[in-house]
């Protein structure tokens, strides 16, 4: 019990600090929301589908595309460097804290705006006459590895790589925005040619996209998507490992400086 209250005990202060500062949060909220409608706008008019329809495939690449790689990849680098800034570490070596609650309480924290977005965006996509065919628990196990998958590499890019607040923006930019086009968040994979549908496929977002778009778009199961499931799966544990590791080299150098 004692790491459960000091991981809410993180969590909370994050999200409290979140919600005073607003500007995040309101980013966070138009950004995907924005992506939304126009990848909406574009598959209704060049594909001829309906509103709904439209707005059925436009959603998943979205919210995997958008809004959680921004708010859970983005979000956990930028709260590390803040951290590490701010020498909220420092403190944390004094303090009766464990480092596992630390860890935990960011990673729930982030996890909790990711959440958030979700319910955003398929209420929107809802209200524009969208309806999700496929299994709630199985689009929710994908959207929850796709949110483990992206907090882990956040860690370890943000424990790593990035040591200045400015380094944050360079790092999504350099290693997100070409993992994004190549995973369908802005562009449809079906007009990839074959080369790079190729290379896609060890391409994560390419996974949390696909398997998203087929279970809540077209109504598929397990066995259809066994493959990116699958993928998701193992990659989000050995993010979710990666980005532990990184998080105890981080704290064994603090301790030096």
């Amino acid at each position: 019990m004692k790491y459960w209250y000091e991981t809410l005990a993180v969590a909370q202060r994050i999200l409290i600090e979140l919600f005073r500062r607003k500007r995040s949060l309101i980013l966070w909220s138009i950004f995907p929301v924005s992506i939304l409608l126009i990848n909406g706008a574009i598959l209704q008019e060049r594909a001829n589908l309906t509103t709904a329809k439209a707005f059925e495939s436009a959603a998943p690449a979205s919210l995997v595309g958008a809004a959680l790689f921004f708010s859970c990849l983005g979000g956990s680098v930028a709260t590390v460097v803040a951290e590490r800034e701010q020498h909220t570490l420092k403190r944390l070596f004094i303090s009766p804290l464990s480092g596992t609650s630390y860890f935990l309480g960011i990673f729930l924290a982030h996890s909790a705006i990711g959440i958030g977005q979700v319910i955003l965006v398929y209420t929107i996509a809802s209200c524009l006459g969208a309806q999700f065919q496929g299994s709630v628990l199985l689009g929710s196990a994908i959207i929850l590895l796709s949110i483990i998958s992206y907090v882990g590499v956040g860690f370890i890019l943000g424990t790593q790589f990035a040591r200045r607040t400015e380094d944050v923006n360079s790092l999504v930019a350099a290693f997100g925005v070409p993992l994004l086009i190549l995973g369908g968040a802005f562009l449809p994979t079906a007009l990839f040619p074959k080369s790079l549908l190729e290379l896609a496929k060890y391409n994560p977002i390419y996974h949390m996209n696909e398997a998203l778009m087929q279970v809540w778009a077209n109504g598929k199961n397990i066995d259809d998507i066994s493959e990116h499931f699958w993928f998701l799966l193992i990659f989000s544990i050995a993010m979710i490992a990666g980005g532990w590791l990184s998080y105890r080299r981080m704290l064994r150098v603090e301790r030096r400086l």
